[in-house]
């Protein structure tokens, strides 16, 4: 190919990217984002900052919002509820940022609301519907589901493997607010739940919680955490019994971490990168492309949480602020993830038959045939 042509191509690659930057002009929008970058959070938060970053990038290719580009500033709140509320504050008061994506841990999600609830600022969290105080916060959205919906996701895949009698090691955040709600509806699908373990966010080692899981003698046990050690433990005590773990363990970097033991392991989600669903292909491929990688729920949530704000100021207006940014945003989105409906009682409306199971197989997942009726 002669030097003409080459030259000639490779601005024919780079006329629409080009066009689309130049599209975009004036004071840049700024959304605040806090996520777990270290800390025992750290397997959630590093995908929620991909997918975050991904969606900024794509919004300004496109000319970002009214011409105006998007900045995204993002904090590491260290998985500490008290870093994140202290990053909050300056986001918010100091950086003067219209709305606000994160935490990814559900203690430092309550903390930070507090304040962008009496503020009225926007925020889009990573952790579903927890304690009840989040359901009186009328700027408050999450993308991920609530905890009593996990709780069905789990219980409906017990029952189609005919688990009537079920261990649950869990961890004392995300663990312990998804039991509360496992248990007053365990009868109603005919589980028993015959142990409950307990043990520390960060724990290095919960060999003996799931030694005494194994010998109570479940059907199946339930790991709900957010970590990749209690997998290990199970694996080198040789549990026998299903594993079926929830959402909270299912990115790559806590399924990598857990090396042999990612195997053999049920779990209700949203998005298999090995084998999307229909409308989830595009982003899984822009994200291949991105990141050399294969996406999870994550960086789907992440994604989402940005383009739900970006729509929201949209409707309402590329200088919209406060509570008229809030009312935009109290509405139905379709996004990556899930079907949402910000204006539900669960600040959601993610339905549990939006649910997807896969298995974990050699470090790898499939998704499984089974869905919810």
């Amino acid at each position: 190919m002669s030097l003409n042509k080459i030259t000639a191509l490779a601005v024919l690659l780079a006329t629409p990217f080009a066009a689309a930057q130049a599209q975009t002009s004036g004071e840049p929008i700024k959304i605040g984002a806090i996520v777990s970058i270290t800390g025992p959070g750290a397997g959630l938060g590093n995908p929620e900052r991909n997918g975050l970053l991904l969606a900024e990038k794509q919004i300004n290719a496109k000319g970002g919002i009214g011409g105006r580009p998007v900045k995204l500033i993002v904090e590491d709140d260290a998985s500490n509820p008290d870093t994140a509320l202290s990053k909050a504050n300056d986001l918010l008061f100091s950086q003067k940022v219209v709305a606000l994506v994160g935490p990814s841990l559900t203690a430092s999600t309550v903390a930070v609301g507090g304040v962008t609830n009496t503020n009225n600022i926007p925020q889009i969290a990573f952790t579903g519907l927890g304690p009840a105080v989040e359901k009186d916060r009328k700027c408050l959205a999450h993308v991920l589901p609530p905890q009593k919906l996990n709780a069905e996701a789990l219980l409906e895949y017990a029952r189609s493997i005919k688990a009537t009698k079920v261990g649950v090691l869990h961890d004392a955040g995300y663990g312990a607010v998804v039991l509360a709600e496992l248990k007053p509806l365990a009868e109603k699908y005919g589980v028993k739940i015959v142990s409950t373990e307990k043990f520390e966010v960060g724990a290095t080692d919960t060999t003996t919680q799931a030694a005494k899981v194994k010998a109570s003698q479940p059907d199946a046990i339930f790991v709900i955490a957010t970590s990749a050690t209690p997998f290990r433990n199970i694996k080198q005590i040789q549990v026998t019994q299903p594993i079926i773990a929830a959402i909270g363990s299912s990115s790559y970097d806590y399924v990598n971490a857990m090396g042999p033991a990612a195997d053999n392991i049920a779990i209700p989600e949203f998005l298999v990168g090995e084998d999307p669903l229909p409308h989830q292909k595009a982003f899984v491929d822009l994200y291949k492309q991105t990141y050399n990688g294969v996406p999870k729920n994550y960086e789907a949530a992440g994604y989402d949480a940005v383009n739900a704000l970006a729509a929201a100021l949209g409707k309402a207006g590329a200088d919209a602020t406060g509570q008229k940014l809030c009312d935009a945003m109290r509405g139905p989105y379709t996004g990556v993830l899930a079907t949402y409906d910000f204006s539900a009682d669960d600040m959601t409306g993610i339905k549990l038959q939006s649910y997807v199971f896969s298995k974990l197989v050699g470090g790898k997942y499939t998704r499984l045939p089974f869905r919810i009726n």
